[in-house]
């Protein structure tokens, strides 16, 4: 899949004479890893990468409303899927992979085979990401949904019960200095948060009593996020496409504890 950005790749590394700055618009989830490979490329390269990050299904909608993007970096294969259907991009290329964990608050006895039990618990606050805004949630009501073959009926509650907490336009923003998820979970605004593995290392950081409980293979979901250039981007936006599918840029996304994208 990187074949595509390789010719533009190539001409892009004659370009470097005069700086240029990449508009990179991406998935909140991938915030510490992208600023770091954006870190990296600029110290090679001398251009600039100004990058964006909220939810992948809010900033697609953007760049379809005629928002200036350079690369769209997405926490799923649909959303720039849809802007290449659209005409509006070039080839897709899945760079990175994550998946699911529960982020459970300090004290709940929580386990990998209690977890669906303790999901169902009427007192029980279940948080979870906002579908079709944000693929977090899609992937939450996908675990959801796989439950329902585990417990007849535990979709319906699972999905009536998840407090949808993040990914939504007027959702709240955890304040400077303080992890999202950590924060709601410190707020006590969940008791448990179906989230990004990643998602939940960060939060762990900085609140080492939050416990991180793996899902079950039963209810195992996986993430693949994917990345397209815009039509009309600079040379430095198809050499920083590049750069991120390259060995130096999956080194940095995996230190972030994502999977390598092939």
């Amino acid at each position: 899949m990187r074949t595509p950005f390789i010719a533009l790749a190539m001409m892009a590394m004659t370009g470097h004479a005069m700086a240029e700055t990449v508009q990179l618009y991406a998935a909140g989830s991938l915030r510490s890893a992208l600023t770091d490979v954006a870190k990296a490329y600029e110290a090679k390269s001398g251009n600039k990468v100004e990058a964006k990050f909220s939810a992948s299904g809010l900033l697609k909608d953007e760049i379809a409303g005629g928002a200036k993007a350079d690369i769209f970096a997405s926490a799923n294969m649909e959303h720039p899927l849809a802007l290449q259907a659209a005409g509006k991009s070039g080839a897709v290329a899945r760079f990175a992979r994550n998946k699911l964990c529960a982020l459970v608050k300090p004290g709940l006895s929580v386990t990998t085979g209690t977890l669906l039990e303790r999901m169902l618990d009427p007192a029980v606050k279940l948080g979870s990401s906002t579908p079709k805004a944000d693929p977090s949630g899609d992937y939450a009501f996908e675990v959801f949904a796989k439950a329902e073959a585990l417990k007849p009926g535990a979709r319906a509650i699972l999905e009536k019960k998840a407090l949808l907490l993040t990914g939504a336009a007027d959702s709240a923003t955890a304040p400077a200095g303080r992890t999202l998820y950590g924060w709601h979970m410190t707020e006590g605004h969940a008791d448990i948060f179906v989230t990004y593995c990643t998602n939940a290392q960060l939060a762990k950081k900085g609140n080492p009593d939050q416990q991180i409980v793996a899902l079950p293979d039963s209810l195992s979901v996986g993430a693949d996020y994917g990345l397209t250039v815009l039509n009309g981007a600079s040379p430095a936006a198809q050499d920083f496409a590049q750069f991120i599918l390259s060995p130096d840029g999956q080194k940095i996304v995996v230190n972030h504890g994502f999977s390598a994208g092939k």
